[in-house]
């Protein structure tokens, strides 16, 4: 049950305990309990909007950093990872596999705004040895949901 609600506000986090406990043929004040115990254990953690700004006529720069660092005794990455996550900028942080440690998705206003946070805030945080940075040109899909759907198909069709 847990799981299934999980799900459903994850999909749409406008769904109120009743529309889910007529979904999931479950009472409303279970439902409800359940909601408020996953908010209190921090399973949930928040609702949100996902919004695309292009069409909102907002110009957005969004870029993903790859971030080398050199890990500390005893917290490893963690204290690293903190500092970063704490600008405003900061949409995500990942500890990842691989050539780099960190992954940082941010965004800014401008190219300019994404190139000084890097250079100005980024770069000089201690233990940060280097970083690669990918501005991202356009999102076909975010969050599980595709930004321009029901574009016609060009392929041609192929038959024997």
């Amino acid at each position: 049950m847990k799981k299934q609600i999980l799900e459903l506000l994850e999909s749409d986090s406008r769904l109120n305990a009743d529309k889910i406990s007529l979904m999931l043929g479950l009472g409303v004040d279970e439902v409800r309990a359940q909601i408020a115990n996953m908010e209190k254990e921090k399973v949930i953690l928040k609702y949100t909007t996902l919004v695309n700004w292009e069409k909102a006529g907002e110009d957005m720069v969004s870029a993903m950093i790859d971030v080398k660092v050199t890990p500390q005794r005893d917290v490893g990455f963690d204290e690293v990872a903190q500092k970063i996550y704490r600008f405003p900028e900061v949409r995500s942080v990942f500890l990842m596999s691989g050539g780099y440690d960190l992954s940082v998705l941010i965004e800014g206003k401008t190219l300019k705004d994404v190139a000084l946070f890097v250079a100005e805030k980024l770069a000089t945080i201690e233990h940060v040895q280097s970083t690669m940075t990918h501005f991202v040109l356009k999102k076909y899909k975010q969050a599980g949901v595709v930004f321009e759907d029901g574009e016609e198909d060009r392929r041609q069709v192929v038959s024997a």
